[in-house]
């Protein structure tokens, strides 16, 4: 039963978590309403993969990480970067796509791997969701086998809303189809949220 209660409270806090507009469910959303559902399923698959090892170094190193809030600063900015960084490329590259970018496009598991690797934000928030929890008294991971039942949840719950993500652009995909627009949709929201990820920053 404590099992099942850690990997529920890791499970719900990640769908909720993965809620939020961010490099990887963005680039879901748009393979979703490209109708590319194969590929968008792989990507999710390797989001939630290397959701796992994120949510294991925040759980491990919680107590130093929450204690140096510098670690946590540039986690912002390295997160203002990438976002920044993707939504520039994503709109040069659907206006000029190059061969490099295609087949990378195309290549779901392989593109999720990097992209959740250049979204280490991941780490902060498991901390923080993970300190929260411990302090409420709902998580205890007395146990190696109860750590990996609540990480095991974190990833499951990814994969939950990404997929939900996947088919639901899917549905409304059939009413925007073909559009330019829609496809700039994703790049111009990353741009902005990377701009305002600097804004925090830097104030």
């Amino acid at each position: 039963m404590e099992y099942l209660l850690v990997f529920a409270l890791g499970l719900l806090f990640s769908f909720i978590g993965s809620i939020p507009p961010g490099t990887i469910n963005l680039s879901v959303l748009q393979l979703g309403l490209e109708q590319k559902i194969r590929i968008a399923m792989k990507f999710t698959v390797a989001a939630a993969i290397i959701e796992y090892p994120y949510a294991w170094i925040a759980v491990q190193f919680e107590a130093w990480i929450t204690s140096a809030p510098v670690v946590l600063d540039n986690f912002q900015l390295i997160t203002a970067i990438v976002m920044t960084v993707l939504g520039i490329l994503n709109l040069w590259t659907v206006s000029k796509p190059t061969e490099f970018y295609q087949k990378f496009q195309e290549s779901g598991f392989r593109r999720g791997i990097v992209i959740a690797l250049l979204n280490p934000l991941a780490i902060p928030f498991w901390i923080g969701v993970t300190a929260y929890l411990k302090a409420q008294g709902w998580l205890q991971l007395s146990s190696t086998g109860l750590l990996h039942s609540y990480i095991f949840g974190i990833s499951i719950g990814t994969l939950l809303l990404l997929s939900l993500y996947t088919f639901l652009a899917n549905k409304l995909a059939s009413m925007l189809r073909h559009s330019l627009w829609l496809k700039r949709v994703p790049g111009i929201t990353l741009l902005v949220l990377g701009v305002y990820a600097f804004y925090i920053y830097f104030t």
